[in-house]
């Protein structure tokens, strides 16, 4: 009895140092070496894990960087231009400035330019009621306002604006990662440059529809027309499929589209009030000239200065 007890203790003691003898030799056969460098580059990352450089996460991208040993096609929008600095200071490259850029959201507020046809009373997801119908104005191409968008957002940079029912982006929240944009079953969102002094002019309008059919689920939407195409001195706008767009690249601001605009589609962003005129003094009122008359005199009245 005890000599069976010693002899299975010496084999299972045998067959575990054979065991791991064996996996010793495929660990070292399959190891993957990685670069040290590609903490350091994790490390000086924001850590957001947004998604907006497209990859997997903040260390997905550590590893392309380093792996691609540059940053061409690369970009941290939550980290800016100085978390490229220090990455490319790490991998030994340049990397080019980027203009700041943010969310846009191109869509006039429901409740002053579009038409309710309907009410919608269902699940509260952009992304399942853009399986159902058109909205409730009728707009195919429209907001729908349920807020994918503020749940994909992970900066508290988005909200819907409970009188209009369109979401409003914080510009000094956004980092232009791109969530949103993507979120959005309609495209309605676009990350666009945030302009010199943060101003910008942009088409709120996606609707692809004809002028006449467009007009009748938005007063405010797009047409068309081509007037702003032909205003615009650097070419910055086409229209394509019914809908005007304006290059961000090309557009000086110089808002001239934005006053040709025949529906108020073209929005200016960021520009200071116009300044009011000032009203004139009014005049004090002139008191009635007294003449006493006698029949048969002849009286010479004056003029009113």
């Amino acid at each position: 009895m005890t000599n069976d007890i010693l002899i299975a203790v010496i084999v299972l003691g045998v067959l575990g140092i054979l065991f791991a003898v064996v996996l010793y030799i495929v660990a070292q056969k399959f190891k993957v070496l990685e670069d040290p460098l590609i903490d350091e580059v994790a490390e000086v990352l924001p850590g957001a894990n947004c998604g907006g450089c497209g990859k997997a996460g903040c260390r997905a991208f550590a590893e392309a960087c380093v792996k691609q040993g540059n940053m061409d096609g690369l970009r941290c929008a939550p980290g800016g231009n100085a978390v490229m600095a220090k990455v490319a200071e790490l991998l030994g490259c340049s990397v080019e400035q980027g203009e700041p850029q943010v969310a846009v959201v191109r869509c006039n507020p429901s409740c002053k330019g579009a038409n309710r046809r309907s009410n919608y009373d269902g699940l509260q997801s952009c992304a399942f009621q853009n399986t159902l119908y058109t909205g409730e104005s009728g707009c195919p191409f429209g907001c729908l306002g349920c807020g994918d968008c503020v749940e994909a957002c992970q900066f508290d940079a988005i909200h819907i604006d409970p009188s209009t029912g369109i979401p409003v982006v914080d510009a000094n929240k956004c980092t232009a990662c791109g969530a949103c944009a993507k979120a959005c079953p309609r495209r309605v969102i676009e990350i666009r440059n945030k302009g010199r002094k943060e101003r910008r002019v942009f088409v709120s309008c996606v609707n692809k529809e004809k002028g006449a059919v467009a007009r009748k689920s938005c007063d405010n939407a797009c047409i068309g027309c081509g007037k702003c195409e032909k205003v615009c001195p650097v070419s910055a706008i086409s229209i394509n499929d019914n809908l005007s767009y304006i290059d961000f690249t090309k557009c000086i601001a110089c808002r001239k589209c934005v006053v040709e605009c025949p529906t108020h589609a073209i929005h200016d962003v960021g520009f200071p009030a116009p300044a009011k005129k000032a009203e004139a003094p009014a005049e004090a009122p002139q008191e009635p000239i007294k003449v006493n008359i006698t029949v048969g005199e002849k009286v010479e009245i004056p003029a009113n200065n």
